[in-house]
């Protein structure tokens, strides 16, 4: 599969695939919030929805003056030069040739990308997507009448893509609102406004094809999909409802070839328009942190917690000197509830917490073996947490005795106290503690990705110093009538949760 965030600029294109992550291409498709300064009512305030059989023209007509042109150019310095011949070593040619390439400057170029945005505000606030201007050293806004005006960024948010430009201008500047993504519906009509290969003031029409999509572009993805033709350009460019509301910023395509067939993405107005308001506010994102490393909630997982369905999101860790250190959470408790709200699935929670005010306390509600308990947590500042290299998780500690081995041979494991001398033989930290997996065969540890030197913690989170503590756990588990155990599981450092399937050990009794 290749996502594309069209571009005309190679060296973005680049920055947004490391984005994207492994396996996915991408290509830039660069081509009100409450608080915002206004004059007047913005343009699309009083726009009637056309009758089911009209065209879009009176709606583009109105809504045109608003979406504007981006042009950004930067410098970028040419890291290739003239190549040196070779010569064999002590040869005068060889002092030489140094000395040349020493007294070579650095050749530089400047590269130009083009994109698109709409002004938020009579004042000369401007939404687009952060790749289009990142890196950028000057950046031109071109309004539908080809004025060109300079622009400065007031704010960037590269988690979601998304960039806050400010022009000055003479006379107040038409602009449009926010409309409400969480009301539309698959099959909605929308129109898309940008500058496609630098053909500003283009249109496409289509509906919205599918919601929440997940692309891997950051911790927060939940993109509208369209079938409206976006292409390079469109990066950063407004999609509309019918009403002229803005409710998607046009982000990516999916593409074998660099142009639209018809997948693009949209990053929704209800994500969008918080962002864009700190920015304005703040200069930069304040977002809401917990302090937890959380992952997904499987069938398995779910059955060996003895939950009704799998559901939430899973608590690996508890990060030191976050706001939930010290707290009632702990490490497998399963988030089903945040502030209120439902938590389906566990990417539901990062947006939810970063939404949420900094400083405010929320009821955080946890599956903890067979019960529900609410939790109060006075969240932090995410941002405050990576400039204090508080993101690093810590790994949860247990004292052994010394030293047993051990089997669970149907599993496949072979077990032991940690000590100094598996310490050695698996590089392991000295502060390392827990049974140690020293082999692995066949079975549903080696299907679970479980592998020799990984460090177990808890089962059915019960703390663990001795191959017996774990056989016992697992006794325990089927005299229960379950099929699978919960482990925390230290793999080089990350810990996490693995449930392991332990029904062939009933089979065997």
């Amino acid at each position: 599969m290749n996502l594309m965030i069209p571009s005309e600029d190679p060296h973005t294109s680049r920055s947004l695939r490391r984005l994207l992550g492994a396996g996915l291409m991408v290509a830039v498709l660069i081509g009100a919030s409450p608080g915002f300064a206004q004059t007047e009512a913005p343009i699309n305030s009083d726009i009637v929805p056309p009758a089911h059989h009209a065209g879009f023209a009176d709606l583009v007509e109105t809504l045109l003056p608003a979406v504007v042109n981006i042009s950004s150019t930067q410098t970028i310095a040419d890291v290739t030069g003239p190549e040196v011949p070779q010569f064999p070593p002590g040869s005068p040619f060889e002092d030489f040739f140094d000395d040349f390439m020493d007294r070579q400057a650095p050749a530089e170029r400047r590269a130009t990308s083009l994109g698109s945005g709409f002004i938020i505000s009579a004042d000369g606030n401007i939404v687009t997507n952060n790749h289009v201007v990142d890196g950028a050293d000057e950046i031109t806004v071109i309004l539908q009448d080809d004025t060109e005006l300079p622009a400065t960024v007031v704010g960037v948010d590269p988690r979601t893509d998304l960039a806050v430009l400010h022009v000055d201008s003479a006379e107040p500047l038409p602009y449009v609102a926010f409309g409400d993504s969480d009301t539309m519906r698959v099959g909605d009509w929308v129109l898309a406004i940008g500058n496609p290969f630098g053909l500003g003031g283009s249109v496409t029409a289509g509906i919205i094809s599918a919601r929440a999509r997940d692309i891997h572009a950051g911790p927060y993805d939940d993109f509208l999909q369209t079938d409206a033709s976006i292409n390079r350009g469109n990066s950063g460019g407004p999609m509309f409802n019918t009403a002229g509301e803005v409710i998607g910023i046009n982000t990516a395509i999916f593409s074998p070839t660099g142009r639209s067939v018809g997948v693009g993405f949209a990053i929704p107005s209800s994500l969008a328009e918080p962002v864009v308001s700190q920015l304005i506010e703040f200069g930069r994102t304040r977002r809401g942190w917990l302090g937890v490393r959380i992952q997904s909630v499987t069938d398995e997982i779910a059955e060996s917690l003895g939950m009704p369905e799998a559901t939430g999101a899973l608590i690996s860790s508890i990060t030191a000197g976050g706001p939930s250190d010290g707290s009632a959470l702990q490490p497998g408790d399963v988030i089903v509830s945040f502030n209120g709200e439902p938590i389906e699935t566990m990417r539901e929670l990062p947006r939810a917490v970063a939404d949420t005010p900094v400083g405010s306390t929320v009821d955080v509600e946890v599956w903890r073996q067979g019960e529900l308990i609410t939790v109060p947590i006075e969240l932090g500042e995410l941002e405050e947490a990576e400039l204090a290299g508080l993101l690093d998780n810590s790994t949860p500690t247990v004292t052994p005795p010394a030293g047993q081995t051990g089997e669970i041979d149907e599993l496949g494991l072979r077990l032991a106290e940690l000590d100094d001398s598996l310490r050695s033989r698996f590089g392991l930290s000295s502060a390392s503690e827990g049974v140690v997996i020293t082999q692995v065969a066949s079975g549903s540890a080696a299907e679970q990705g479980l592998a020799p030197g990984d460090v177990i913690l808890e089962v059915n989170q019960q703390h663990v110093a001795t191959p017996e503590d774990v056989s016992a756990q697992v006794d325990e588990a089927l005299a229960a009538g379950r099929n699978s155990v919960l482990l925390m599981v230290d793999s080089s450092g990350q810990v996490s949760f693995v449930a392991l399937d332990i029904s062939a050990l009933r089979a065997g009794n």
